[in-house]
């Protein structure tokens, strides 16, 4: 695979990454972000852009596949695979560009979420204590949060669907439509998951502060339709088939779970509870069981999320309960997406490498919920300590 071939695909990539800068610059406007900042993360996201790009190049990578097929095409467009293939197509067939000049379209893609990421966590921290603050610097510099994101793949648009949800679910009235498009985002990609951001927003809207009985009787409507339109699209998708039975839908968890078990990275997850299951989708592989460079940087992320954890089980155990800054209906869509998704695929997901780069798909979600649990637990004793009586 050569990444350029001709001055037209040295230009166009040139074009893409400049574009790039200009989408940053527009977007910290909009997220409250310094435009410094933009760029300085823009930049970081793009180095693992090129990371990705030459990992590709002497490792099994679906983004080849990608652009292979982009450049044959035939446009029978449908959700999923096909629907990355079709986009790709646009501009390898359309315009010419060659894989690194897609590499950079799909890199600010993902950057669109990733800065949006990056804007919440500065909402909910601000004003927290410095430890709180570092955590949340350090979060958003994990490589692995980078590098699934900026690729060419269906990961660019999940993570951007989940930064938009994010950065939406503060403010679900006002930002409802951004939370609209990012529903849609993640149909094209991923159909399944998409169905779970319905389901919770459909209870985060029918649980709302204020809500009429004649809209929590429309928004129950509306989350019946969806379920009834995107629970067999869902299941269609992932080879269950749109009719399937309980009956199939055991058999087919059992299945998952026996696949994908020759690999190094793989584990078998058959006869887990429950618990170890969502600990081994999140938090493994850990430094010691690192079999390769890669492994051993997810290894490292997962300390950090351990160390989240930990200090969530220490805030509960310390104030039994887990309150956070963002409104209700914020928050019922968060959990309600977030533990949905993160029960669903661990125990459908067997293989560790899968796991790496899915559980971002939600993973910014439980990270949002926990770090503005923390900082409204600081928020909370400072108010104290300088009102006595209020205690």
């Amino acid at each position: 695979m050569q990444i350029i071939l001709n001055s037209w695909h040295v230009l166009s990539s040139a074009l893409v990454f400049t574009i790039g800068l200009f989408v940053a610059l527009f977007l910290s406007r909009r997220y409250a972000v310094y435009p410094q900042k933009a760029i300085l993360l823009y930049l970081w996201h793009t180095i693992f852009c090129f990371l990705y790009l030459f990992y590709s190049l002497y490792n099994q990578a679906d983004s080849i596949g990608y652009y292979k097929r982009s450049l044959t095409f035939d446009w029978s467009i449908s959700l999923g695979t096909d629907s990355v293939d079709a986009f790709s197509a646009i501009f390898s067939q359309g315009l010419g560009f060659s894989y690194l000049g897609l590499f950079l379209v799909f890199n600010i893609i993902g950057f669109i979420g990733f800065l949006a990421f990056y804007a919440v966590l500065s909402y909910i921290t601000l004003g927290a204590p410095s430890y709180i603050t570092r955590i949340s610097t350090v979060i958003i510099f994990l490589p692995s949060v980078s590098f699934w994101s900026s690729a060419l793949g269906k990961d660019a648009f999940s993570f951007m669907s989940v930064g938009l949800a994010l950065w939406a679910s503060l403010d679900l009235k006002r930002y409802i439509w951004l939370m609209v498009f990012a529903i849609v985002l993640m149909l094209i990609v991923r159909p399944h998951m998409s169905g779970l951001m319905v389901i919770a927003l459909s209870l985060a809207l029918f649980f709302q502060p204020g809500a009429s009985p004649v809209q929590r009787f429309l928004y129950s409507l509306v989350a019946a339709g969806g379920a009834i339109l995107l629970v067999p699209l869902a299941l269609s998708y992932a080879g269950v088939g749109g009719d399937a039975q309980v009956s199939d839908l055991v058999e087919y968890i059992e299945q998952r779970q026996k696949e994908n078990l020759d690999g190094a990275s793989s584990v078998d997850i058959n006869n887990m509870s429950l618990v170890v299951k969502l600990f081994t989708y999140f938090f493994r592989p850990l430094p010691f069981e690192a079999h390769n460079f890669a492994a051993l940087a997810a290894s490292l992320d997962n300390v950090v999320l351990l160390l989240m954890l930990f200090l969530s089980l220490r805030l509960v155990l310390k104030r039994k309960n887990f309150q956070t800054d963002i409104d209700k209906s914020g928050r019922i869509f968060l959990w309600t997406y977030s533990f949905s998704a993160w029960v669903i695929l661990s125990m459908t997901t067997a293989n560790l490498g899968i796991a790496m780069r899915q559980k971002w798909m939600f993973a910014p979600m439980l990270i949002v919920l926990t770090l503005s649990a923390l900082s409204r637990a600081y928020k909370s004793d400072r108010i104290l300590r300088s009102n006595p009586r209020l205690s």
